[in-house]
């Protein structure tokens, strides 16, 4: 099993939705979490709602720091915030360089959700063609 952490400044919106894309797709694969660098109150409500219309429920996630994770990771993605992860090791490093939709229209989350959806479809045939050995 790979270990795989989503990072993003707030977790609250494109890590989430590679969370539960990865939980949903990678289960028997890999253990996947999701944090961010700073602090953020709640998941936004979009990101719930666009989840939601494709059958997956996100009611236990919530904005996680970089502490709550594991600190070594196998494979580490940003989202494409330019963040800049803290020393975090891992055996592989990339980012997705995906647009964050917050303050715009739920179609702009419904874009970022298929987005990742696409990016954790071809994560799982890499980690299955052992890409990350």
């Amino acid at each position: 099993m790979k270990t795989i952490g989503f990072i993003c400044i707030h977790n609250s919106c494109r890590s989430q939705i590679a969370e539960a894309w990865g939980k949903n797709m990678l289960k028997d694969i890999a253990v996947v979490y999701s944090a961010g660098t700073e602090d953020y109150p709640e998941i936004k409500p979009l990101v719930a709602c666009v989840m939601n219309e494709v059958g997956i429920e996100i009611n236990t996630q919530y904005p996680k720091r970089l502490s709550e994770i594991p600190a070594e990771l196998d494979i580490l993605i940003t989202m494409g915030c330019g963040v800049k992860c803290p020393s975090i090791p891992s055996k592989y490093r990339e980012d997705w360089g995906i647009d964050d939709p917050s303050g715009q229209p739920i179609a702009a989350f419904r874009l970022t959700r298929a987005a990742i959806e696409n990016k954790i479809k071809e994560l799982k045939v890499r980690i299955l063609d052992k890409e990350f050995e």
